[in-house]
């Protein structure tokens, strides 16, 4: 027969567990890191990752079901959201574990930016300082919805559909830093790619808005359009 304290620990490691094992698919860890930029509908999700919507809505149900994300009806739509900031922060924690663990990992993101010459590290506090200046343009290349739920402070918004038509409205004498979802979206890595082939001097910056956030660095909401 378990003691009291045996069977206490198994049923606090179970529940631990139901967060383990909520997680424990890639598709599901792309919709927190979706989710975690702003919030959307199962449709929207289940285009950004490239999923059927019936299969998208299953892996919702999931994490719902470990009170990682909520759910409300607009209309015939399900929007979800994380449940709050900590989830953005658990999942944020894992990808930087995993980072630093796995080496595959690091040898996945490196071969595919390096291939494109896209990787470059900025400093957030000298970026954020030279951005208040006027001295450099920090380009959000994310669809706009998740700019208007948080975004760098002086960020401008153009997202990559829109950029190459929109080329004019950037300039040409400082520098441009795009940013997107992380280091693992590569957005800003094709937007750098098409500056760089224009003409323009870009480097991305590999930072989230809830790594920016997390590093205690002011995170702004709504729009700011060019």
């Amino acid at each position: 027969m378990k003691s009291p304290k045996r069977i206490f620990k198994d049923r606090v490691y179970e529940q631990l567990a139901r967060i383990g094992k909520a997680v424990a698919s890639p598709p599901r860890l792309e919709l927190l890191d979706l989710l975690s930029q702003a919030p959307r509908t199962v449709e929207h999700l289940a285009r950004e990752a490239h999923l059927t919507v019936a299969n998208t809505s299953r892996h919702l149900q999931v994490l719902r079901a470990a009170r990682l994300v909520e759910a409300e009806k607009e209309g015939v739509c399900v929007r979800y959201r994380l449940a709050d900031d900590a989830v953005a922060d658990f999942f944020r924690s894992l990808r930087i574990l995993a980072a630093s663990r796995l080496a595959e990992l690091d040898r996945i993101v490196r071969q595919f930016f390096t291939d494109r010459d896209a990787l470059e590290p900025v400093d957030r506090k000298v970026l954020l300082a030279r951005a208040r200046k006027g001295l450099v343009t920090v380009l959000d290349v994310r669809p706009r919805e998740e700019y208007q739920a948080g975004h760098i402070p002086g960020a401008i918004s153009i997202p990559l559909h829109e950029l190459k038509d929109r080329l004019a409205e950037l300039p040409r004498d400082q520098d441009i830093v795009a940013y997107c979802r992380g280091p693992y979206c590569v957005l800003a890595a094709q937007a750098v790619a098409l500056l760089r082939a224009r003409g323009f001097r870009a480097v991305r910056l590999e930072d989230s808005v809830a790594d920016w956030r997390a590093h205690g660095l002011p995170v702004a909401v709504g729009e700011k359009a060019l």
